[in-house]
């Protein structure tokens, strides 16, 4: 049974790049696209899904936001991230929602099918690349939540919006602020900024 695919990133170029090799190289017919958190949570509603091939950032927020309420509603779904960051930096924080495939923007095409095609056979990718340590990437050790605020963090949002959008209080964003610091070994913002930006972390 062919797969029914969803891709879902800000640019829409991206997705329908993805969505060209899917159809012309792969043979996929079954395939959608959204650009934002709230479609994306509306498409799930209303179709159903085997594939979810999903960006990090979305014109709305950060997709982490929604990874939890995506897993437990749709515990079956297969979800690779699609992202320019590469998957060292998110590996360890998103492994608990069982995502497994990591596809890089920056990849060449027969690559990228390549690795698509792994993930539409559900097969567990091949790991040619330790994770980073803590040593290798400054980045690695970071938690789910913590990414969540950090991705707001970078992007200029201010800790009383950052502690609205998420729920929580300004005291635990701050909490989280000083242990990203920490994690990160920076002391202020413009060092965790510059650190982002080496890392693509940043856009």
């Amino acid at each position: 049974m062919s797969p029914k695919i969803l891709l879902a990133d800000d640019h829409s170029m991206i997705t329908k790049g993805v969505r060209l090799l899917c159809e012309l190289q792969m043979g996929f017919s079954e395939i959608r696209e959204v650009t934002s958190c709230k479609h994306l949570l509306q498409e799930l509603e209303h179709r159903s899904y085997t594939h979810l091939v999903l960006d990090i950032n979305l014109s709305d927020g950060s997709s982490i936001d929604i990874l939890p309420t995506i897993k437990k509603n749709y515990p079956d779904l297969h979800i690779a991230v699609l992202t320019v960051h590469g998957d060292n930096i998110y590996y360890n924080a998103l492994k608990q929602y069982g995502i497994q495939h990591f596809i890089n923007k920056s990849e060449e095409a027969e690559d990228t099918v390549a690795i698509l095609g792994k993930f539409f056979r559900n097969d567990i990718p091949a790991r040619n690349k330790t994770v980073a340590t803590a040593d290798q990437n400054p980045f690695a050790n970071i938690a789910p939540r913590e990414l969540q605020i950090l991705h707001y963090w970078l992007q200029g949002t201010n800790t009383k919006e950052i502690a609205r959008l998420l729920g929580v209080t300004m005291s635990t964003i701050s909490t989280v602020k000083a242990k990203i610091f920490e994690k990160t070994n920076t002391t202020n913002f413009v060092e965790l900024n510059e650190l982002a930006k080496l890392y693509k972390i940043i856009k």
